[in-house]
């Protein structure tokens, strides 16, 4: 009866989806050539992430610091929609509509803690 091979030898070379370089035999989950790996997890809980969290307090500023330029500045405009509609809801509810003004700073401060770090990724590939 034939036996099978659990984990067959790769027999064909596979590139760095980065850079293009074919990846060796050996090693074919990392290239030699630039920093790309398979599977690497996205690090969070670094001084970056915590000072973007910080900076966050005026909505955007966090994103911006972590690269997401775009994202922070609809979130510095959004911010002031966000002041005028909890304002107005507290108006509408005896003040508690004003609750929702801490909940969208803690929507932003938790979105910028996980997202990536894109200034991070440019300044080490140079």
């Amino acid at each position: 009866m034939p036996t099978i091979d659990a984990n067959p030898p790769v027999t064909e070379t596979c590139a760095c989806p980065l850079c293009g370089t074919a990846l060796s035999p050996e090693k074919p989950d990392e290239c030699s050539h630039c920093d790309w790996t398979r599977g690497t997890p996205a690090h969070h809980g670094t001084g970056r992430d915590l000072t973007a969290v910080c900076l966050s307090v005026l909505p955007g500023f966090g994103h911006i610091y972590k690269g997401h330029r775009l994202l922070g500045a609809l979130l510095m405009l959004g911010s002031g929609f966000a002041v005028f509609a909890a304002l107005l809801a507290g108006f509408a509810s005896a003040g508690w509509g004003l609750l929702l003004l801490p909940l969208y700073w803690g929507g932003v401060m938790l979105q910028v803690y996980w997202a990536d770090d894109r200034a991070l990724h440019h300044h080490t590939r140079g």
